[in-house]
């Protein structure tokens, strides 16, 4: 993996905050004053909301925001936020762009969703449900594949195996790694307003990065998201 000084980055700033902040105004204040080019930001639902909210209250404008990021990949936050996502790039594991269409992963994401609109959960599903779903898809053809439920058997025959999910072929790494990584990075374009239906669609969530997965461009610097 590319380390911060083979990339010729360096480091203006650098904090960490109680899991208690509520006013993240002063957080942002203090990365404003290092002028950084890029914000990379490791935070939890609450603080990602609170992030959101403060770099936008504040007008703080660095050329690219985002990063590890938990939370807008929940449909409630989505919702919460809507348009001051707008240039926020962040991780997700599943969006419904062109090629991450799996084989099965339409059906099954239709099915997760009705149930979830009846037991009052995420109404998109897109975050949890294709990876958890792929992951018990896993466990099935290696019990199946075997013959039997020791994790030793199990374990030995995945190594080895091929899997068909509804995130695509799994197949794993020396250390247990994916072969092929099925994180992408979402950048939020051209949200507008709150509306959950805007979601359900690929268009403002648009994956940048890896180039296999992209269903389109960075816009960068971040400024010009805001627009």
């Amino acid at each position: 993996m590319p380390t911060i000084q083979s990339r010729a980055l360096r480091v203006v700033h650098e904090r960490t905050y109680p899991l208690s902040t509520s006013d993240f105004g002063p957080v942002v204040d203090e990365i404003t004053m290092a002028d950084p080019d890029l914000v990379f930001i490791c935070s939890y639902l609450a603080d990602s909301i609170g992030m959101v909210r403060a770099i936008n209250d504040r007008g703080f404008r660095p050329k690219m925001v985002g990063g590890a990021m938990i939370g807008p990949q929940n449909t409630p936050v989505k919702t919460a936020l809507g348009a001051l996502l707008n240039g926020f790039v962040s991780y997700d594991y599943w969006v419904p762009v062109p090629k991450m269409m799996f084989p099965g992963v339409r059906e099954m994401i239709d099915i997760d969703q009705t149930r979830a609109v009846a037991a009052g959960v995420d109404e998109l599903g897109h975050y949890v449900a294709p990876l958890a779903y792929a992951q018990m898809q896993v466990l099935e053809q290696a019990v199946i594949a075997t013959g039997s439920l020791d994790d030793a058997a199990l374990s030995a025959h995945a190594r080895g195996a091929n899997f068909n999910t509804v995130m695509g072929d799994v197949k794993f790494g020396e250390s247990g790694e994916w072969a092929m990584p099925r994180v992408v990075q979402v950048q939020f374009q051209n949200v507008l307003g709150n509306t959950l239906e805007q979601f359900r669609g690929a268009e403002k969530q648009v994956v940048v990065a890896p180039n296999e997965f992209a269903s389109g461009t960075l816009i960068y610097p971040y400024a010009a998201a805001k627009r």
